[in-house]
């Protein structure tokens, strides 16, 4: 082989090692834009979400049930870690309809229940009990969680969109309140294995998307925490 050949071999080996570099370069780039765009995103919306609050109370009906032994004790709930759903199982009724059985059952028939909030079929929001006092309604977790009754239009318990919008405003302006997580949202099947809410314990999978729609709607309707609050109307 002769010097030019020697060095056009040269110039060959340079330019295909040029070629591969670029190619690399080329791929790592593809791979970080597209390819692995997910993590870098969902760690950015993980920690975005961190800072966000929903700062606007939705519309409440405050209709605080009379203090009884059987249906609002009275006994102050000292610390929120946990929201509970719930459904209200006598499908067709409407949120007051479920408040005033809670409220007749201070009469004396042996029935111990309540719920913080109930919401209706129109998205109507009742509240029972005030926040800090704790409600009959999910077993050993009384003590530290905030219970929601979901009404529903038949017995399938699935919640119609009126219901399952309102829950949703409800359970993550009840989350910023509280600076609790999707994490801390939980079932009554959760605590007890009891069907409820039923369309969720049958559902697993709606209940996996319901956790990841709290975490949407706050990062479309949060206010970063940073911000003033609004005032509250909420019976504490």
């Amino acid at each position: 082989m002769n010097k030019t050949q020697r060095k056009q071999q040269l110039r060959f080996r340079f330019g295909l090692a040029v070629v591969v570099l670029s190619l690399v370069i080329l791929w790592i780039v593809v791979t970080h834009v597209i390819g692995g765009s997910d993590g870098p995103r969902s760690v950015s919306s993980e920690q975005k979400q961190k800072d966000l609050y929903i700062a606007e109370q939705p519309t409440l009906d405050v209709e605080l049930l009379t203090v009884n032994k059987y249906s609002r004790p009275g006994h102050p709930l000292e610390k929120v870690n946990g929201i509970v759903v719930h459904w209200t199982a006598n499908p067709g009724t409407s949120a007051i309809q479920n408040r005033n059985y809670f409220e007749g059952l201070k009469d004396g028939t042996g029935t111990y229940a309540s719920s913080h909030f109930i919401i209706g079929l129109d998205g109507e929001i009742v509240q029972c009990i005030p926040c800090n006092e704790i409600a009959f309604a999910s077993n050993t977790r009384n003590d530290d969680t905030i219970a929601i009754e979901c009404c529903t239009e038949d017995d399938t318990g699935k919640f119609n969109d009126n219901t399952y919008e309102s829950l949703l405003h409800l359970v993550t302006w009840l989350m910023g309140r509280y600076n609790l997580t999707a994490d801390d949202v939980i079932r009554h099947y959760d605590i007890t294995g009891k069907d409820c809410p039923r369309y969720f314990v049958q559902n697993p999978d709606e209940w996996e998307k319901f956790k990841v729609d709290l975490q949407n709607y706050i990062l479309l309707h949060g206010t970063d925490r940073n911000a003033t609050e609004t005032s509250e109307t909420v019976s504490h």
